[in-house]
């Protein structure tokens, strides 16, 4: 069982979602100049370029670490970055800066479902204490008018279910890797894989991968933080927490998105997208707070093993 005593790290994986939620300012005014599939490219080639020195050791511990991982990565690099990355960057284009983060309405259940097929995690009905205020909290966050969904909401909603499922499958997948595999190692192949993908994205969809230098900062900004510090400090917190636990802390990415929307983009929340945002924080931080060794946030998860040796040098 993952518990306080093994070093749970649900507050490494709640802030790297957090910094998620600041690539609402960098993907919205990029979303407006250049096609989705191209933003995606650069965000993958600049987050690979920075990780070459590792790529020969992460693909070594990759075939070290047996088929079932190299199958969890191909789908983690391929689908959970590189094609739900770019689904989630259309989203920005069917409605207003918090519309896209509807994803987060949808993705904790497939993840939950996904981490008791796949890992063998057992849920308590201790869980729904925090699960179903979560929830509801995030669909009240979603939708300015949560009863009365319109089809612009819907169009974002629609592109936002498909980076939903990805992500899940990349909470699962990225957690059953870290099993095997170094964080650093799991964020490389992560955007390796996926850099190929991408360009293959932007050339299915005849995307010019051509960009000015106004957008190169924000690019570049886009890639390094919510890109690779993100990733880096959320497999390193995955890797000690149980996935179910840690698809509910990825909410704090719709929360700090939201924030920027209104602090930042212009953005103006209705009362229930107020409270919802409420909700999500307060069932977070009660789940995050919750220790013990008796399974306090209702979760169990089969015994971490035991991590990797650190490769000391590239």
């Amino acid at each position: 069982m993952i518990s306080a005593r093994h070093g749970d790290r649900m507050w490494a994986v709640a802030i790297a979602a957090g910094l998620w939620g600041s690539s609402a300012l960098m993907r919205e005014p990029l979303s407006a100049v250049l096609p989705a599939p191209t933003i995606v490219l650069y965000e993958h080639a600049i987050i690979a370029l920075c990780l070459t020195p590792w790529t020969v050791p992460a693909f070594r511990a990759l075939a070290a670490a047996g088929r079932r991982t190299v199958l969890a990565m191909a789908v983690v690099g391929g689908g959970s970055s590189a094609g739900a990355t770019t689904l989630f960057t259309l989203a920005f284009t069917a409605g207003d800066p918090v519309t896209p983060q509807v994803l987060q309405k949808m993705q904790p259940l497939f993840a939950i479902v996904l981490a008791v097929v796949l890992l063998g995690e057992r849920l308590r009905p201790r869980f729904a204490l925090y699960a179903v205020p979560a929830l509801a909290g995030a669909w009240l966050l979603a939708f300015p008018d949560p009863l009365a969904v319109s089809v612009t909401s819907a169009k974002g909603a629609a592109l936002a279910l498909g980076a939903a499922v990805l992500w899940a499958c990349g909470t699962v997948l990225g957690r059953l890797a870290g099993a095997s595999m170094d964080p650093v190692h799991v964020t490389t192949v992560r955007f390796t894989i996926a850099l190929p993908v991408a360009l293959g994205i932007c050339a299915a969809t005849g995307s010019s991968p051509a960009v000015g230098a106004a957008q190169a900062p924000l690019l570049l900004a886009l890639a390094l933080i919510p890109g690779l510090a993100a990733l880096s400090l959320y497999y390193w917190g995955l890797g000690r927490t149980a996935a179910s636990r840690a698809t509910l802390a990825e909410l704090s990415f719709p929360l700090v998105s939201a924030v920027v929307g209104v602090a930042l983009l212009g953005a103006e929340p209705t009362w229930s997208q107020w409270l919802g945002g409420a909700v999500v924080l307060a069932a977070v931080t009660a789940m995050a707070l919750a220790r013990g060794s008796a399974a306090p946030t209702g979760v169990r998860a089969p015994e971490p093993a035991p991590e990797p040796a650190r490769v000391s040098s590239p």
